[in-house]
Order: structure tokens, then C-alpha cells, then sequence
């Protein structure tokens, strides 16, 4: 049965997480986070997904946006940079406009051109998502932007997933889900779509029960996949 639709993770996947500090830490002023921003966002980052995480084991459901800024001020502080809230503000405002990895437009544009439906599975509320997607330029190459906020809960709850089919249609093996978060992979693989891990970073696959059926270094055999 040949897969008709390709849903994408957002953050890591489409978008660079760690655009905003690198970004800010270019700028002028900012000498301290210059010498720390990779340790800074790596921090970021992991205690953004924890906190997703313990929040949906718990039942204390917030926004995407929440805990980007929770996962900030631990990292900041972590890093002995929290006592600059300019920079905490500039570091947020920056979230908002990421930059998307290169072969990003190009792929999903391969991927519209061969007639496939294409959209987002992302834990991001729908304004950062609508904000991270103006920014990088691809609204017109997406037919959806699902945000976990229609279920209020994190991935990877099945009620996430469950949206997917919920907006296309179809069955679950009609649908490439595709994600950077080894984690989240599984988890779409256990619910039953087929799956590609983006694993940029080269690591170990996840001990989990399920494994993603394909892994990429970067989005760009995505439309091979499609053709195959």
C-alpha cells in the first residue's frame, strides 16, 4: 500500500531548535551566552521535551509555549545566564521566527509536485506554529498544521496521532510520519503509521519497542521515499 500523505514533527524536524541561541549569540552584547550557547541549547531543548513529557504522565496539561519558557529559564540558569532578562526576552522572541533546516522547502515541494498530502503533527500551539511557519516561508507547500492543543495533550499520546487520520482520512499505513525526536518515531511506529527518524545528531537508536522502519541524516530522501 503506497503512502499518501507525510506528516512531519515540527520542532528539530522542519525547524532548527537551535537557531535561537545561535542566533542571539551572534548578535552584539551578547558575549556571555557567545561562550555557552550550544550547552545553553541543549538544555533548552531537553528540559522542553521533560517537561511535555511529565506534564501528560501528570494530567497538568499547558501550551507549547509555556513550557519553551520554563525549559528557558532552567537552562538559563544552568548556565549562569539568567540574570539578563533582555536576553531571556530576545531568546524567546527569536523561538518565534526559527529557521528551517535547508532542504526543507525543497523536499516538501518535491513532495506537492508528486501529488502527496503533506502537513504538521507538532506539540507547538497553533500560534507558534502558524509564526514558525510564516517565518520559514512554507505555508503554501502544507495542507495542515495539527497542533496537540485539539486533544490537550503532549505527544506521544494515541490521541495525538489520532488527528492525523482524523483531518486525511485513510488508514494509518497511508501515512509517513516523520520526526528528528528518536522517541516520538517510536511512538508514531507503535500507533501503527510508518515512520522515518531524522536522526541529524547520529545517535543510538532508542530501547524501545518499536523502531522507525526508515533512518535519515536530513530530510532530503524524502521524496525518493514518496517515488519508491
Amino acid at each position: 500500500m503506497p503512502v499518501t500523505t507525510y506528516v512531519f514533527d515540527a520542532y528539530g524536524t522542519l525547524f532548527d531548535v537551535a537557531a535561537a541561541a545561535r542566533e542571539a549569540a551572534a548578535e552584539p552584547g551578547h558575549d556571555a551566552l557567545a561562550a555557552s550557547w550550544p550547552a545553553l541549547a541543549q538544555h533548552w531543548r531537553l528540559k522542553q521535551l521533560q517537561y511535555t513529557w511529565l506534564r501528560a504522565i501528570t494530567d497538568s496539561h499547558c501550551d507549547f509555549w509555556q513550557v519553551t519558557q520554563d525549559g528557558l529559564d532552567w537552562a538559563l540558569e544552568a548556565t549562569g545566564l539568567d540574570g539578563d532578562p533582555a536576553l531571556r526576552q530576545r531568546l524567546l522572541d527569536l523561538y518565534w521566527e526559527l529557521s528551517c533546516y535547508p532542504e526543507v522547502p525543497a523536499m516538501l515541494r518535491a513532495l506537492k509536485d508528486a501529488g502527496m498530502a503533506t502537513a504538521i503533527l507538532s506539540n507547538g500551539s497553533p500560534a507558534m506554529l502558524a509564526g514558525a511557519v510564516q517565518s520559514a516561508g512554507i505555508g503554501d507547500l502544507l495542507d495542515d498544521v495539527l497542533s496537540v492543543e485539539s486533544v490537550g495533550i503532549f505527544k506521544p499520546d494515541a490521541r495525538v496521532y489520532d488527528l492525523v487520520q482524523g483531518r486525511f482520512g485513510g488508514t494509518r499505513q497511508d501515512v509517513l510520519f516523520v520526526s528528528s525526536n528518536g522517541w516520538d518515531a517510536a511512538g508514531a511506529a507503535g500507533y501503527g503509521f510508518r515512520t522515518a527518524w531524522v536522526n541529524r545528531a547520529a545517535e543510538p537508536i532508542d530501547r524501545l519497542p518499536w523502531q522507525p522502519d526508515t533512518v535519515l541524516a536530513d530530510l532530503t530522501p524524502i521524496p525518493e521515499l514518496a517515488q519508491a
